[in-house]
């Protein structure tokens, strides 16, 4: 199957007159490539992505965003939306046309009464995390706290507590969303509910949300840490791994992980977030401990906002990045074998292969109430490819794409659709599965001509 052809005849490099005016409609500012500011705001999180376009329109509202995109439909601009910026394919930028950057809108509003929070589209998890952990709540977040909120949540958002509170899309109540001609538009459960259905997982497809409200947990402290043993414990460890998540309640959440420590020795561990009562979570995972002497043991009591920034030096802005990623429902001993070999021999000690288990609260949503329709218990294998010089890409690229193609053989054919590249098609509809039809036919609905098409894109079904 090969990719739909766009349906909007583009622009590649619009004139400046063109340009000129949209700037003068706008309150927010129009940075081209002459603006000091352009080449910062074309930057993106993955360093290999390097796209120049026409103009970046730094909304001030969401009055700019759909004066942004009704100027872009008229003249049939090329569009890319940005919110965080930290979609590893490099969706928020585009080469000639008009990025559309709500990276500027960072207010979140809590209610504690309710305990539920309102945010804007350009915050990230580190925003949220900072507004509501100060009066002891929480949802489901990034794991890296600069990941932005709007593109975690479409794609339907794991996180540390997904086993207890469910994933990020699970815990949205409603999005004020502009859609592909300009209206202005808010999904929940009582009010465009089929599009409500479509944005928990199914990414920018239907529109641009500007903002989201969300459903908040008291949770403020956790046992949660990391612990690393050498790679040559490998086997041992994963399946350690494997046995603790078979049994995890929904408070226990765990991330295998394949990695280097700072100094770049291979090593084998697990991360670990327990929201629960503390010595249950330490007898949860003592098979974890013992394994022998371990390289690392940061496993204490934590505040949850540290939890959230804990991986943030391992994915700094400006990296190369290269990912490939698969589900699995079980992990056999053949399929931890597979992933131990290529794990030992990672060209970069940036690079690594995380585990995440879904379970608990995930798998109590039926797989048609939302479009992220992965709802029994699974593991998501994401394999992160990360280095700094560009002349060695060839390599990076080539060792995660034979590690991929090493795991086919244990996946369902999906994979979580934040983690995927520019993995065509094919990998698109396998992701969605089931569901896919129906986004499609929604997609026919408010976004007829594929004006949001720089993402995981679903084309309409006509």
């Amino acid at each position: 199957m090969t990719d739909r052809p766009d349906t909007v005849t583009t622009h590649p490099t619009p004139d400046d007159a063109i340009i000129d005016g949209l700037r003068t409609r706008l309150r927010g500012p129009l940075l081209q490539p002459d603006h000091a500011e352009y080449e910062r705001a074309r930057r993106v999180w993955n360093g290999m992505i390097d796209r120049r376009p026409a103009a970046i329109a730094r909304c001030s509202g969401v009055a700019d965003v759909m004066t942004a995109v009704e100027f872009a439909r008229t003249h049939s601009l090329r569009v890319a939306v940005r919110g965080g910026g930290h979609n590893v394919a490099g969706h928020a930028v585009c080469d000639g046309g008009l990025v559309i950057d709500l990276s500027q809108l960072r207010g979140v509003r809590v209610d504690a009464a309710q305990r539920t929070a309102r945010a804007a589209a350009g915050c990230t998890w580190g925003d949220f995390d900072r507004e509501t952990q100060a009066l002891g709540l929480a949802t489901t977040g990034g794991e890296v706290s600069s990941t932005g909120i709007a593109g975690l949540t479409l794609g339907g958002g794991l996180g540390w507590l997904m086993g207890r509170c469910g994933l990020a899309c699970d815990n949205l109540l409603s999005a004020d969303v502009v859609t592909a001609d300009g209206r202005l538009l808010v999904a929940s459960a009582g009010e465009h509910a089929d599009l409500f259905w479509g944005l928990r997982g199914g990414g920018g497809n239907f529109g641009i949300v500007t903002s989201f409200e969300y459903r908040l947990h008291p949770i403020a402290t956790v046992l949660a840490g990391l612990i690393l043993y050498p790679m040559s414990r490998a086997r041992d460890v994963l399946r350690a791994y494997r046995d603790c998540t078979a049994v995890a309640p929904d408070e226990l959440t765990i991330m295998g992980a394949l990695l280097a420590t700072p100094d770049g020795t291979p090593a084998v561990g697990a991360i670990v977030c327990h929201c629960g009562v503390l010595d249950e979570g330490k007898r949860l995972i003592a098979p974890l401990r013992r394994l022998g002497a371990p390289l690392v043991d940061t496993i204490a009591p934590t505040p949850y906002v540290a939890l959230q920034s804990m991986l943030d030096p391992s994915a700094p802005a400006g990296r190369r990045n290269y990912w490939k990623a698969s589900f699995v429902r079980d992990l056999s001993d053949a399929a931890i074998d597979a992933l131990i070999a290529p794990a030992a021999g990672m060209p970069s000690p940036y690079s690594s292969v995380l585990i995440e288990h879904l379970h608990g609260a995930v798998t109590r949503v039926a797989p048609a109430a939302t479009a992220f329709g992965v709802r029994t218990d699974h593991y998501s294998i994401g394999i992160f490819s990360v280095w700094e010089d560009a002349a060695d890409s060839a390599a990076h690229i080539r060792w995660a794409r034979d590690t991929a193609s090493g795991m086919e053989p244990f996946s369902d054919g999906g994979a979580y659709v934040n983690y995927l590249g520019e993995d065509g098609q094919m990998q698109v509809r396998a992701a969605y599965g089931a569901n896919y039809d129906r986004l499609a036919a929604l997609k026919n609905i408010y976004d007829p001509t594929n004006f949001f098409r720089l993402n995981q894109n679903i084309p309409p079904s006509f």
